[in-house]
C-alpha cells in the first residue's frame, strides 16, 4: 500500500510578510519533499500556500507554519483540504 497523498490550501495570518516567510516556507517544503507553492497576499498580513505531497509530511508543514520562521509572529491558520494537484518543486509565487 502506498503513502497517501493530499494536498492542502492554507491562509497564514500575522506578521508573515517582511520577515522571509516565503523564502523558509519554500526550504521547508523542500526538506520535506512537498511540491506546491507560497505567495504573499495583498494587504501585508497574509500568505497563502499549497502544499501537495504524503499526509504525514503535509502535516508537518501545517505544523511548521503555525510558528514560521523566526521573525513571524502568525495569528492564524486557516485550510482546507483539496484534491492532490501535480506541481513541479515548491515555488515562491509573485
Amino acid at each position: 500500500m502506498g503513502k497517501e497523498k493530499i494536498q492542502a490550501h492554507a491562509i497564514i495570518e500575522g506578521r508573515v510578510q517582511g520577515v522571509s516567510f516565503r523564502y523558509y516556507t519554500q526550504l521547508k517544503a523542500n526538506e520535506l519533499g512537498i511540491t506546491g507553492w507560497v505567495k504573499n497576499l495583498p494587504g501585508g498580513r497574509q500568505v497563502e500556500a499549497v502544499f501537495c505531497g504524503e499526509k504525514s509530511a503535509v502535516e508537518k508543514m501545517l505544523a511548521w507554519c503555525a510558528h514560521g520562521p523566526p521573525h513571524a509572529r502568525v495569528d492564524s491558520v486557516t485550510v482546507d483540504y483539496q484534491s492532490p494537484s501535480e506541481f513541479r518543486g515548491f515555488n515562491i509565487r509573485y
